[in-house]
């Protein structure tokens, strides 16, 4: 009995090899022991062990947290382990899938690949004909009792086995597909020789199919009772341990597809964006928008001011841009006769990574004639409160222990009243005295934040900016429940209709949830003179500020601050030749679709939601 000393790693189980394999591993040892385990940190002591005269093996670790690491040579091993088996298992039929790894020294041979291949025994199938999915099976013969089979029906599953547990002659495997699980169990007397053949072969997160009949099991666990089975695809590399998970966060970013396999509420974040992304589609065009497309590569980034992509097109010769925004052609499809219309796209912004922000992102913008910002903003309630109906069930959701209520109407407050409210000063007494509205705003800052942001004013051009720059840092961060912040100082939106009562402000709100700009939105600027003035100032706005930044020595070129500002902006002439034939008045919104996201799947960053976010070159 000391020979089958048990070693548990996870649900990894050692086990005697079948006297076949050990018949034909005699050449090779003496006494073999046949090792299977799914972590590959365990391969390398075990597999040193295996080589010892000895028919008992003990792991170097048990621990579980010696187990959660692994190296190059122990990956590469299993790798090699699995290849050889994907390459001599003896039939297309005998398929078995265990948590187990051998460690029989054994070598690839590619004569043998072809060899076997020729022969119709292909470890990577063409097709797989399934009857069921796992959920499917879960709820037709939910109704049996337990011990009962259901032996006239013949079904057929197929998908990735994710965990075993053997008993002699008999072993139950859980398979995992796009709907769920089922229990595969698997009876010596059943599969006869094939029983013998799964063991050797087959290893967890192999995909394989499987026929058989439905069987509740005396616990009450549905099952597949096995009648023949498929490998369908050979996996090569084990998964990860079963009781940590894929828990490195980096790795999971860079690998998604583990990240997914490990933790399968991974994938359900993705089923749910897409519902998201479906919910908004159906939403827009229930109100008559129909959806465009927009070019990705434009001649001028503009619709934003926002450091862009730059790439040449060798046959043009000449410089293009990744868009920044996708507003600009939107509003010339206003101008082109299209009174309702969105698009549902990709942006892409050369600038900062962070749990917020990811360097590409998707928005959905619209843009409706006839309307005004107050339009925009029952949009925004509509948008938000269906997705949140489709996924929740209901208006009331937490996020990071935070109970938001997205019940209908939400706040509305300006953006002078709320700094008001904040910190008490009133920007609008200092009129065109930018030198004053610097020094009080240097003031809060240099008190009310933690990070002594006051050099943040340094560079602002107007009081409009000081005002900007006190909101984003003292309110935007306060502003938990649903907010709009509305009518802008002119300053910062170049796109925004003046507004009708306020001078110096615009028809501008931004919505904000948990402290998070969720959209941005304004009455369209039409006035093509207007719009021209309002672009030749930005432009110079930007201009002086990289040019102050250049002057000063305490920035940097590679700097955050100075690179922000570092990029040439050009005036997009065409756009303003569109306004000068005539645009409707109108309304447009930008809402970020994976910041609603992440707000509705509880998701703490940006890259929890992106299934395959930019990350820095891995050393």
């Amino acid at each position: 009995m000391d020979a089958l000393r048990v070693w548990r790693a996870s649900s990894h189980f050692i086990g005697f090899a079948s006297r076949a394999a050990c018949a034909a591993a005699t050449s090779r040892a003496s006494v073999s022991v046949r090792i299977r385990c799914c972590s590959s940190s365990s391969a390398a002591s075990a597999a040193a062990a295996a080589e010892l005269p000895s028919t008992t093996v003990a792991p170097a670790n048990p621990g579980r947290r010696g187990r959660n690491s692994s190296s190059t040579s122990d990956r590469e091993s299993i790798r090699a382990i699995r290849l050889k088996k994907a390459n001599s298992f003896p039939s297309q039929n005998s398929s078995f899938f265990s948590y187990e790894e051998s460690l029989l020294p054994l070598e690839i041979d590619d004569e043998l690949v072809e060899e076997l291949r020729s022969k119709g025994h292909e470890p990577y199938a063409y097709k797989w004909t399934r009857s069921h999915t796992a959920c499917q099976l879960q709820d037709i013969y939910s109704h049996l009792a337990n011990g009962e089979e259901c032996k006239e029906d013949l079904v057929s599953i197929a998908g990735r086995i994710i965990a075993r547990r053997a008993f002699g002659k008999l072993a139950f495997l859980t398979l995992r597909d796009d709907s769920g699980t089922i229990q595969l169990y698997c009876e010596k007397e059943i599969l006869e020789d094939q029983f013998e053949q799964l063991k050797t072969f087959v290893d967890i997160g192999d995909i394989v199919g499987a026929r058989g009949s439905m069987k509740k099991m005396e616990k009450g666990e549905l099952s597949v009772c096995v009648k023949n089975f498929e490998i369908l695809t050979k996996s090569l590399l084990p998964l990860p341990d079963k009781y940590h998970g894929l828990t490195d966060v980096d790795k999971r970013y860079r690998q998604r597809y583990v990240d997914m396999i490990a933790n399968h509420e991974v994938a359900d974040v993705f089923r749910i964006r897409a519902k998201i992304v479906s919910e908004i589609r159906k939403t827009m065009e229930s109100l008559g928008f129909i959806e465009v497309e927009t070019p990705v590569l434009q001649g001028a980034a503009g619709g934003a001011e926002a450091r862009p992509f730059v790439t040449y097109h060798n046959s043009l010769g000449r410089n293009l841009y990744l868009r920044i925004a996708t507003e600009l052609h939107l509003k010339r499809m206003l101008v082109g006769g299209l009174e309702k219309v969105f698009e549902i796209g990709r942006i892409f912004r050369n600038e900062g990574i962070s749990t917020r922000h990811n360097p590409e992102f998707t928005t959905i913008e619209m843009y409706e004639a006839y309307s005004d910002y107050q339009s925009m903003m029952n949009m925004a309630e509509e948008i938000v409160t269906q997705c949140a109906l489709v996924v929740h069930g209901n208006l009331d959701i937490d996020y990071q222990g935070v109970q938001i209520s997205l019940q209908r109407p939400w706040r509305r407050e300006t953006m002078h009243n709320l700094v008001k409210e904040a910190t008490g000063i009133d920007f609008d007494k200092f009129k065109n005295n930018l030198e004053a509205a610097k020094g009080v705003a240097r003031g809060i800052l240099e008190s009310r934040s933690e990070n002594n942001d006051s050099h943040l004013v340094e560079t602002c051009p107007s009081v409009g900016h000081v005002l900007n720059e006190i909101f984003e840092t003292i309110v935007e961060p306060t502003l938990v429940q649903p907010t709009f912040v509305l009518d802008y100082p002119i300053e910062i939106s170049p796109l925004a209709k003046p507004h009708r009562r306020q001078k110096g402000l615009t028809e501008r709100f931004e919505l904000y949830i948990c402290g998070r700009e969720i959209a941005n939105a304004f009455s369209e600027l039409t006035d093509p003179v207007d719009q021209r003035s309002r672009f030749e100032e930005q432009i110079k706005q930007h201009n002086d500020k990289r040019a102050t930044l250049v002057s000063n020595s305490k920035y940097v070129e590679g700097e955050n601050t100075f690179d922000d500002y570092s990029y040439e902006v050009s005036l997009d002439e065409d756009f303003l030749t569109s306004l000068e034939y005539g645009m409707p008045p109108a309304s447009g919104m930008g809402l970020g679709i994976d910041r609603l996201v992440m707000l509705l799947t509880n998701s703490a960053s940006i890259r929890d939601v992106i299934a395959f976010p930019v990350l820095k070159i891995q050393h």
